[in-house]
């Protein structure tokens, strides 16, 4: 496997009652809630991901950057797209946005900001933690 800065995913969405503010504890009012739009944008830095890694890895979310610009109603659909920009190591860096789609004819910028993901080896990561992995008896 060999991952390169350019990569990119994109995932969709729309806004449901258990997506606001108010249903998810991060305010009181009836819109995106923004822990939603922080797991639109992890969604989109795995998605970007899809297929490019070797059998038995995986990434895990390391650290976040991210901007929440504007309110987003129930009912909106909404899209986040994540592209790769930096590779360390191990370490992995997305430039992340989330939009509501088709907003007076044209994409209105809901969310900006970075991910950062470790590329880990899932067996390994699960042990260190006494978990077991995806698919195990619980």
């Amino acid at each position: 496997m060999q991952l390169r800065p350019g990569v990119t995913g994109e995932v969709e969405w729309t806004v449901g009652p258990a997506d606001t503010a108010l249903a998810l504890g991060s305010g009181d009012v009836p819109v995106l809630g923004t822990p939603k739009v922080l797991a639109l944008a992890e969604a989109a830095s795995v998605a970007a991901l899809a297929g490019a890694l070797d059998a038995g890895a995986t990434t895990v979310g390391t650290a976040v950057a991210l901007r929440h610009l504007a309110a987003t109603a129930v009912g909106a659909a909404v899209r986040a797209g994540a592209e790769l920009t930096a590779v360390d190591g191990r370490r992995l860096v997305f430039a992340v946005t989330v939009y509501e789609v088709g907003v007076a004819g044209a994409d209105r910028l809901v969310a900006d900001g970075t991910v950062e993901r470790a590329l880990v080896q899932r067996e390994r990561f699960l042990s260190r933690i006494g978990g077991e992995p995806a698919g195990g008896v619980a």
